[in-house]
């Protein structure tokens, strides 16, 4: 309960502090490329329910049956516009939707695509446990997935081999330990890798792990 009070909270917040940036983005894509402002996509969320995940568009339209989930940051479907919103996160916004609706949490694994949860193991799919999420250990860790993808012949399988597994540890390890004070470490480091290191030199960046937080 006092979870969801604090998702309901921040996610309004977010949102109201976050309107002029929605207004630009949107007004930038339409002028950009042919489409609507929103990407939706299936996920699975908590306990296996399927739900519509609201990003802003990156990609040009029918791009999830042009290519695959992943994408590298040279994938070609990406937008002009596009590129500088990924660069910057803001695609990620429309997420707190998801909070409001009670589909995602502010703080919680990622959620997977249907053909990638299907691969789950026994013991990851006790992710499925919780309220998937915006933000968690894994999405520190990461940081910037289409970076590590760019100039790979098969995103898909070095997405598996090279992200996949430590993503999955890392969301276990919030499953089986998640706290609101975990949530609350979670938050205010995110916003640290947002605000603050993202303008610093990457060779005086921090590594953004749980091993940092404590």
């Amino acid at each position: 309960m006092v979870k969801r009070l604090v998702d309901l909270c921040v996610a309004s917040v977010a949102l109201l502090v976050s309107s002029p940036v929605f207004l630009i983005v949107a007004v930038l894509i339409k002028l950009n490329s042919p489409g609507p402002v929103l990407f939706k996509q299936e996920r699975i969320g908590l306990h296996g329910k399927p739900f519509r995940i609201f990003k802003f568009r990156t990609m040009v339209v029918n791009a999830d049956r042009i290519g695959g989930p992943s994408t590298a940051a040279d994938d070609p479907r990406v937008t002009r516009i596009g590129r500088v919103i990924r660069r910057l996160n803001l695609d990620e916004l429309p997420q707190f939707l998801n909070v409001l609706r009670g589909e995602m949490s502010v703080v919680g694994p990622r959620p997977e695509v249907p053909q990638y949860v299907a691969m789950f193991t026994d013991e990851e799919k006790a992710i499925l446990s919780v309220r998937p999420g915006i933000t968690d250990w894994a999405t520190l860790w990461i940081r910037d997935e289409g970076k590590i993808l760019e100039g790979s012949d098969d995103p898909e399988r070095t997405y598996r081999e090279q992200i996949w597994p430590e993503k999955h540890r890392l969301a276990l390890e919030y499953v089986n330990h998640h706290s609101l004070w975990i949530d609350l470490q979670i938050m205010v480091k995110t916003l640290e890798v947002h605000l603050v290191d993202r303008w610093r030199p990457s060779r005086d960046r921090p590594r953004a792990d749980r091993r940092g937080l404590g």
